[in-house]
């Protein structure tokens, strides 16, 4: 794609977005959608820059009616047993759009991830929900497609990871103290995992959605309540167990916090260090409390550890603000940004208080006394079942809401929300526009290779330090309950940087080295410059 054709579509992409009005403060918002008639409690951003939303089908009609026709059937609803309105839909980034989709289960509480071929995959659910596999493709007229008996044990709560070939492992969720694989093997087999067990509290849980990332060297990394162990998936054994956070606080549903991979480095290495940061949550005893009427303040502490050393620890760091149900995602320059929650209380109906509407930015290469940073808050409540996702322009797409059995939108504390927003990092104030570099070859959807070089020409208008341009790569995740599954990025650094003409420069890396590292499938990919990062193109690592 030529330099004008890229400036083009950029504008093109921009303009097709309402108007925001800028302020002083680090970070601005945008309201996207008044309503999409649904409240998106999961979400998936999709190799077409489309974004997959859905609630749950057992709470009421939605505001979104369906094609004529097509109706969902379930005579054990207890709200309503035939119901015409969706409870599903795709959003267009580009056209600031969306259309409704179909599930014929219940998908609440449900988990997933994108397949290497790009397919969203999504997995069990609620009631007649419970043991399905769904599949959408990303394609314009698309819909899910549903195998009623696709899961082997099932599945509420549960947590998804891709693998390095190709399958998604499913792991958790409530009763069941096992995982499995998707696609099935052809034995459709459990494999126990006494982990669970040990981590789950009577009549309260904290282990539901256990925080799971593929570690370097091939095992999984499974944090369940406030400790974590590193597994062995293929041959079912534990080879690691990581000490007990320190406070030994929960950190998982319902005393929901957060955690990601932190960014990962220097993938030539001999030895590649992996970290991950849990942030948040609610102190022991505050879902029974708030069942009562009693909501304790949240958690405010945020535990960092290094999975790959012989004897880690963590190391605890104070939030500036307490932040329960929030979410974490990944920005393109390698920073984590902390967004939607509230203050005290727990997951659950009606029992989060204090909503807190300024996301907050962690960088993580700083010193730890100085990796925190207040942003500018939104002035919309996203208390439990909001979501946030990274889009590839480098905004952060923000939805749901329900604390709610049913879509409640007056007489409650904190409404049902509809709406969707965008929040724009401080990486995108048109100050920057001159450093911000344009990405014009590769082009976008073109496939790479593990272990190759990889060249990638920019366009940067501004002054260039050389030594401060990089690459990264982020996984798209599926987003759902205050965690985002697959969630990864690769920083691929420079190896070689050289001007090539005015304002262009050529971009030399190595791509990473193994689906260890890398599970294969569809990426973004920015260039970095100052801190500031092009838009993304995609790549299809295979």
């Amino acid at each position: 794609m030529s330099t004008l054709c890229t400036f083009l579509f950029s504008l093109l992409l921009f303009a097709s977005q309402p108007l925001i009005l800028p302020t002083a403060a680090d970070g601005r918002w945008q309201l996207l959608q008044k309503s999409i008639g649904i409240s998106s409690m999961h979400m998936q951003l999709l190799k077409n820059d489309r974004v997959v939303m859905y609630d749950r089908t057992d709470f009421g009609p939605s505001t979104l009616p369906l094609a004529s026709g097509k109706c969902h059937n379930d005579p054990t609803n207890t709200v309503v047993q035939v119901d015409c309105t969706a409870h599903s839909v795709e959003y267009d980034v580009l056209s600031n759009k969306f259309r409704a989709l179909t599930v014929q289960s219940n998908v609440w509480c449900s988990s997933g991830g994108v397949m290497p071929d790009g397919k969203l995959v999504q997995t069990g659910g609620f009631s007649d929900g419970e043991l399905r596999v769904r599949v959408f493709s990303p394609c314009e007229s698309c819909d899910w497609h549903e195998t009623p008996n696709g899961l082997a044990a099932k599945r509420w709560y549960a947590t998804n990871h891709v693998l390095p070939d190709g399958r998604q492992i499913v792991v958790g969720g409530r009763e069941q103290f096992n995982y499995e694989f998707v696609p099935k093997n052809i034995a459709a087999d459990t494999f126990k995992l006494h982990f669970l067990s040990e981590t789950n509290e009577r009549g309260v849980e904290n282990n539901l959605y256990p925080f799971v990332f593929l570690n370097v060297d091939g095992n999984l990394f499974i944090f369940a309540n406030n400790r974590a162990i590193l597994l062995d998936y293929v041959n079912n054994k534990v080879v690691k167990t990581y000490p007990k956070i320190p406070g030994g606080e929960p950190r998982s549903y319902p005393s929901t916090g957060s955690a990601v991979l932190l960014p990962l480095k220097n993938l030539t290495a001999a030895t590649i260090q992996a970290e991950v940061l849990v942030c948040g949550g609610a102190p022991k005893g505050s879902f029974v409390q708030a069942l009562q009427g009693k909501f304790v303040k949240a958690l405010d502490t945020c535990g960092r550890i290094s999975i790959t050393d012989p004897k880690p620890k963590w190391v605890l760091e104070t939030m500036p603000l307490a932040r329960v149900m929030g979410d974490m995602v990944l920005l393109p320059n390698g920073k984590v940004l902390v967004i939607n929650g509230a203050r005290s209380g727990s997951a659950g109906w009606d029992l989060g208080r204090d909503p807190v509407l300024n996301p907050v930015l962690y960088m993580p290469d700083n010193e730890i006394e100085s990796r925190f940073k207040i942003l500018n808050p939104t002035n919309i409540p996203r208390m439990y079942h909001s979501t946030a996702v990274l889009l590839r322009d480098g905004r952060v797409l923000v939805g749901g809401s329900n604390p709610h059995a049913y879509y409640n939108f007056t007489g409650v504390l904190y409404p049902t929300e509809l709406s969707l927003e965008a929040f724009y990092p401080g990486y995108l104030d048109a100050k920057f526009n001159n450093l911000r570099p344009t990405i014009v070859a590769p082009k976008s959807m073109s496939g790479i290779r593990y272990s190759k070089k990889l060249k990638i020409q920019v366009v940067i208008t501004g002054e260039v330090t050389l030594s401060l341009l990089s690459v990264t790569m982020v996984s798209p995740a599926f987003n759902t309950h205050s965690f985002s599954m697959n969630q990864r990025l690769l920083v691929l650094g420079n190896d070689k940087v050289m001007a090539s003409g005015k304002s262009t420069y050529k971009i030399e890396v190595m791509t990473p080295g193994s689906g260890n590292l890398a599970p294969a499938g569809f990426y973004l990919l920015f260039v970095v410059h100052q801190d500031i990062p092009s838009q993304g193109i995609w790549v299809h690592l295979k």
